[in-house]
């Protein structure tokens, strides 16, 4: 796993009503101050990918499910080069909490449009020089969103 990313698997209490899950606490590892809480959807196939900023940001998708691609290009840090890639779903909730300085993006899965919440430690600028978006077929990153499912990947 790349240095400081964190991932909280999220328990969700079911009945015949529906369910109820937490998803972030105070002092838990996922958890870190938050400035803005977004959601998006997005369409089945596409590829959101990538982006890059210098602050933390969780993520949880919470209708249907993508592969997450995390890059991880600090220049000081331990794990750089590395590349992850998550399969997570609306069924097993997780939260990834994602540091500042590692690239990340997704690609929708499933046959539906996908849901995701993220929080933000800073509010959107769209003056902040340090938000960068990349090329989701960047050479330095040199990830293939064609791969096949079966190579050894994080299965959340």
């Amino acid at each position: 796993m790349i240095g400081g990313v964190k991932i909280k698997k999220i328990t969700t209490h079911r009945d015949d009503r529906g369910f109820f899950a937490e998803m972030v606490k105070f002092g838990e590892d996922t958890f870190h101050e938050v400035k803005q809480t977004s959601y998006a959807e997005t369409k089945p196939g596409i590829i959101k990918a990538f982006h890059l900023h210098d602050y933390w940001e969780s993520w949880c998708i919470v209708k249907g499910s993508a592969k997450i691609v995390l890059a991880d290009i600090r220049a000081d840090s331990p794990t750089k080069g590395k590349n992850d890639v998550l399969y997570v779903d609306e069924k097993d909730l997780v939260v990834i909490a994602i540091p500042p300085g590692v690239a990340h993006g997704y690609q929708v899965l499933s046959d539906k449009p996908m849901g995701i919440i993220y929080h933000a430690e800073e509010a959107y600028d769209p003056e902040n020089l340090a938000i960068k978006v990349i090329p989701h077929d960047c050479p330095e990153i040199n990830f293939d969103w064609d791969e096949i499912i079966s190579k050894p990947h994080i299965r959340l």
